[in-house]
Formats: structure tokens, C-alpha cells, sequence
């Protein structure tokens, strides 16, 4: 295991657990924000880790903003001194109603929302009239650049920003342009492919100023459009890489330009070995994200190992037979998932490790679906 990975005292951790490495974070973090530009230009999206130690991490590195994408995480950040929040998922159903309740309850947070619809924008203002709240809410325009999952298309969307602004209880902040398709190994064709992308926001945006409609924030892209949205001159940007915070052996595949290194590994032990040239781990689908389908991790001290058959609470490994016999049951073997996010929903708490020791165990808070709202 490469020496960063030094874990001492690996006998007393149970498994399968995730192991968070602090310094590792902390480097992913300064990075992020080298890159960016500063502090004020990175909107990181907790959804990759979900854990309110990290939130406090961010907070004292200075990293105010944050991105989510459900009401939990907006309460986990809050409840840890997340000073502004945004929620870039659609808001529908009784979630209106509770992030209406968030702003009441967390006034010292600033809370943010998209919107991509007429319907939206109603509900939005209809529950805010409601509960009486007594400043606008920060709405961002959720715009479609490409990937065709939500947001309105920018060619269409003059009337929605404007309609927003009109709202008594919203206030149009401004747009957010996700472009998680933006996915080319190859970083210059990859910045030039996210750069062309956002042409039609820049289009509206140009056509609302005119209209004399302020769009004072442009939160930009994920993780492998960051290299293309740090570099961005356009007034008020925002990049928010999520996966870069812990990173994972899938961006690390395919996007090498990125400088992050994986902070998250899979502690794994083997539980038997069936056959000559076989071991079973006990890093099932319920340890482990579903994603990518036949390649959901790398065993980095076994780049030999053939991957076999995964079940809930098994993992069968097929290995020279030489190698094999090095790994009776009870050995310890390190994974890094392929698909982080997710991984990290999968687990109550981890072990953080800093120095080569165990210091800490972060509890996984905003993996629930509700908090307390």
C-alpha cells in the first residue's frame, strides 16, 4: 500500500468500513480552491460525503458556500455552521414545505434553491406566503447545457427568470448550469466541449441584463468540468466539484488530469479461500456502490485480481494461485470504490485516520433522508 494509506494498528477496525484519510481531504480541499480561484468561487456538493466533521472542515478552510442536493444534507450543514446553502435538486411535495421551514428554522444560514418550471416557481411562492417568511428567497434558474436530465432550456427560459423575480416571496439569483455529461478523457477537448456548452447561458444571461434583470451568480459544472469552469471570467462564478473531496479510482481513471488523490478506502478482510487461486472478501453490494456495474472497485495491492461475483455480503477474487496462498482468511485488503458517493451513503460512520492512526470516527449524518425537518 502506497505510504500515504499507512494505516497502524489495522487489526482493531472492524470490516467492511470506509477509512477516511484527513490529510489526503485536507490536501483535495486546498487544491480545489488553488484552482478555483480562492474561496469565494468554490461551491463544493456534500453529497459526495454527507458528513457534518467535513462540513466543519470546509467552514475552516473557509469555504462558506456549499452545494446539495436534499433537504437532510441543507440541515446537516446548517445545524454545523454552513453559513449558505443551495439546494440544486427539484423541490417537489411536501419538500417545499421543508426547505420553507429550513430558512425559518436556521435564520443565520442563507438558503438557496433552483427552479426549472412555472409549477415550481409557484409551489415555491405559495408555500413561502404561507409560512410568512419575511425575505425573499434566492432562487436560481436550473438550466438544461447538454444533459437533459433537468433544467429548462436556456432559449426558453427568459420568461421563468422573469416570472421568479416577480414572485413577492423569490428573488432570481441568478443560474446554475450543471453539465455532468461533460465527460471526454482527453482535458482540452474537455474544456472546450464544457466551454461551448454553456454559450446558451451566456446567451439568456446577456438577454436578461438587457431586460434590466440582475444574474449576479453562475454556479458552474462537477467535477470533470472543473478544469474548464475554474478558468471561467464570467462575474459572479461558482464552481462546485463534489466528488473531488474524496475523490475516487473512476475520476482518477478517467480524468488524470485531475489532482486529487482518493481519500476514501474500503477496508476489506479476506473470509475464505474456496479454492487454490480464489479468496472471498467480505465487501459485498451492501459495503460498496452498485456502480459501475462489473467494476465497482480497485484492489490496489492486487493488480491481478480478476473481480468475480459479488453478492450482499460477499466478493470473490480470482488471483494466481501463488499470490493467492499469501492471503489466508483474516488478511486485511484495501479497496478504493470506483463510484465514492454513493460508497459513502452506504456506511453509518467511518474511521478517520490522520498520521497513520485512527484518531476519529465521523458519523455519515446526512446519509438519512431526514434530520429533524
Amino acid at each position: 500500500m502506497l505510504p500515504q494509506y499507512r494505516v497502524n494498528h489495522v487489526d482493531r477496525l472492524l470490516s467492511p468500513s470506509l477509512v477516511i484519510f484527513e490529510e489526503i481531504v485536507r490536501d483535495n480541499l486546498k487544491t480545489a480552491i488553488e484552482l478555483a480561484g480562492g474561496v469565494d468561487r468554490l461551491r463544493p456538493h456534500v453529497k459526495t460525503h454527507k458528513m457534518a466533521a467535513l462540513v466543519k472542515l470546509q467552514e475552516s478552510l473557509g469555504l462558506h458556500k456549499h452545494k446539495c442536493a436534499t433537504i437532510a444534507e441543507a440541515e446537516m450543514i446548517a445545524q454545523n455552521g454552513g453559513q449558505d446553502v443551495l439546494v440544486s435538486y427539484p423541490l417537489v411535495g411536501p419538500n417545499v414545505a421543508r426547505f420553507v421551514a429550513l430558512i425559518k428554522a436556521y435564520p443565520s444560514t442563507t438558503f438557496r434553491t433552483t427552479v426549472d418550471h412555472t409549477e415550481a416557481a409557484n409551489a415555491l411562492d405559495s408555500a413561502a406566503r404561507e409560512a410568512g417568511l419575511e425575505k425573499p428567497i434566492s432562487v436560481l434558474l436550473d438550466l438544461d447545457v447538454g444533459m437533459g436530465r433537468t433544467g429548462i432550456d436556456p432559449a426558453k427560459a427568459d420568461e421563468l427568470y422573469a416570472l421568479v423575480n416577480s414572485l413577492a416571496t423569490l428573488h432570481a439569483d441568478g443560474l446554475h448550469c450543471y453539465d455532468g455529461h461533460q465527460r471526454t478523457f482527453d482535458v482540452h477537448q474537455r474544456i472546450t466541449e464544457a466551454t461551448a456548452g454553456l454559450q446558451s447561458a451566456l446567451d439568456l444571461r446577456d438577454r436578461l441584463i438587457s431586460r434590466g434583470l440582475a444574474v449576479p451568480l453562475f454556479v458552474l459544472g462537477g467535477t470533470p468540468s472543473f478544469p474548464a469552469h475554474c478558468k471561467s471570467q464570467i462575474p459572479g462564478t461558482e464552481c462546485s466539484p463534489g466528488t473531488s473531496t474524496l475523490h475516487d479510482a473512476s475520476y482518477a481513471t478517467k480524468f488524470p488530469d485531475l489532482p486529487f488523490q482518493p481519500a476514501a478506502l474500503l477496508l476489506s478482510r479476506v473470509i475464505s479461500a474456496p479454492r487454490p487461486g480464489r479468496i472471498t472478501l467480505d465487501l459485498g453490494h451492501k459495503a460498496v456502490a452498485a456502480d459501475p456495474v462489473g467494476a465497482r472497485l480497485v484492489l490496489p495491492d492486487l493488480p491481478e485480481a480478476q473481480l468475480g461475483g459479488q453478492s450482499e455480503e460477499h466478493l470473490v477474487v480470482d488471483l494466481p494461485e501463488a499470490i493467492a496462498a499469501n492471503y489466508p482468511p483474516g488478511t486485511p485488503v484495501w479497496a478504493i470504490p470506483m463510484h465514492v458517493c454513493p460508497t459513502v451513503a452506504l456506511h453509518k460512520e467511518v474511521y478517520v485516520v490522520r498520521g497513520g492512526e485512527v484518531v476519529d470516527k465521523w458519523e455519515v449524518s446526512a446519509r438519512n433522508r431526514v434530520i429533524g425537518i
